[in-house]
């Protein structure tokens, strides 16, 4: 069949390979080009170990604190608290103890499937090397705050992900730079990191040209059932295809729209600071439990980042929050180098609120299959997402339920 994709992010090209590899003629389309979103300037880390939806009780516990730091690891610009309300709602409704259970197990599915999706998408492409599999640390500064997780450690445990608890002591025989300040830690010794977000999705887009998978630029502003699917592009022009894959991110709500699907899909802008050339401090990713922010060995350099802001797709960035990251960074990782010799960026997390992402068809035009909204977990669920949106198109029962993926569950 003839196929485009919205999108050249690291979802919509592992949904490009994934059906180029069963014979259809693939067209990828996006308003600027590969990597251009979160997929250049996300963390890098392959998190198919995390479990936890951003929608729990213990967030909400926590969000009065975060609210009262403008800086801190949660924030709400003021002048889009009330466009926001309507997701917060949601996100409220999602940490209900039965909808979180339900959330949860469907993110574990979807997880377990997530790095031999990777495996195979990387190994059949050449891209091996891209992948680093040295572990990931969650660290903590707290003796009490680490003693609290470890019923969750255990619940990581009962469901076969590989944990190991550590003193400060064994700790810093993997990581000599962590301060003094980390007290304890959990080595996940099967979590991965890519050498580059960039470089990988890059590298996706090339092997997507070499096997004859072609690319227009352009805006596309909606959509119209078929047969054929129309796609109708900002200066008015159309395309057309036998089936259409909506994979663009933060910026899929419109498209879905105007398809009549009304999905809750909002952005958690992202802020990190990269140092180029800084490789030597850490060995693998670290993510700093109630701090906000992880750090991650990039092979371009050092990169530490995180937080959520809920400010939508508009407003201009305030880096005030990345020095705040940096901060951060400096009391917990010796030798930091100085925040000016970075290059800082902000990003935008395509997020729905029960922190699982939108995957099926759309309800006017089964033609058309969404694949968005991931998260904090874009890099990490593209390749298993590309998978099942060939699946999805090709008639076949996918390998896990979609229900709770479903555009419809809203």
């Amino acid at each position: 069949m003839k196929i485009t994709i919205v999108g050249a992010g690291l979802v919509g090209l592992a949904s490009a390979h994934a059906l180029a590899a069963e014979g259809h003629r693939v067209t990828v389309i996006d308003r600027e080009g590969p990597a251009a979103g979160a997929s250049q300037g996300n963390a890098g880390w392959l998190a198919h170990t995390d479990i936890d939806p951003i929608a729990s009780p213990k967030m909400l516990r926590r969000v009065p604190k975060f609210l009262l730091d403008p800086l801190g690891p949660l924030a709400i610009r003021p002048s889009y608290l009330i466009p926001i309300l309507p997701w917060l709602a949601r996100l409220v409704w999602a940490s209900r103890p039965e909808n979180l259970a339900r959330s949860v197990e469907a993110l574990v599915s979807l997880q377990k499937l997530a790095m031999p999706a990777w495996t195979r998408l990387s190994g059949g492409l050449g891209l091996g090397k891209l992948i680093h599999r040295r572990g990931g640390l969650f660290v903590f500064d707290d003796e009490a705050a680490f003693r609290r997780a470890k019923g969750h450690f255990a619940k990581q445990r009962a469901l076969g992900i590989a944990c190991d608890l550590l003193d400060a002591a064994e700790l810093r025989q993997l990581e000599p730079a962590l301060s003094d300040q980390i007290v304890a830690a959990a080595f996940f010794p099967d979590a991965a990191h890519v050498s580059d977000p960039r470089q990988v999705t890059q590298a996706l887009f090339d092997a997507a040209m070499a096997r004859d998978i072609h690319f227009e630029k352009a805006d596309i502003r909606a959509v119209e059932p078929g047969p054929p699917v129309r796609l109708v592009m900002r200066s008015g022009d159309t395309l057309t295809a036998d089936r259409v894959v909506i994979a663009a991110g933060a910026w899929s709500r419109p498209l879905a729209a105007s398809l009549g699907d009304v999905v809750p899909l909002d952005t958690e802008r992202g802020y990190n600071v990269s140092f180029p050339g800084v490789t030597g401090l850490l060995s693998r990713p670290v993510s700093f439990d109630g701090q906000g922010f992880v750090a991650t060995p990039l092979d371009s350099g050092l990169r530490v980042g995180g937080a959520v802001e809920l400010g939508g797709l508009a407003l201009p960035p305030n880096h005030a929050r990345t020095r705040a990251l940096y901060a951060k960074a400096t009391r917990y990782i010796r030798d930091m180098p100085p925040f000016e010799s970075g290059s800082t960026w902000m990003g935008f997390r395509p997020s729905i609120p029960d922190s699982l992402p939108v995957i099926g068809p759309a309800r006017a035009a089964p033609d058309v299959i969404y694949a968005f909204g991931h998260g904090h977990y874009g890099l990490t669920q593209s390749a298993v997402t590309g998978a099942l949106v060939a699946d999805l198109i090709a008639g076949r029962s996918p390998p896990i339920d979609l229900a709770r993926f479903s555009p419809q569950r809203f």
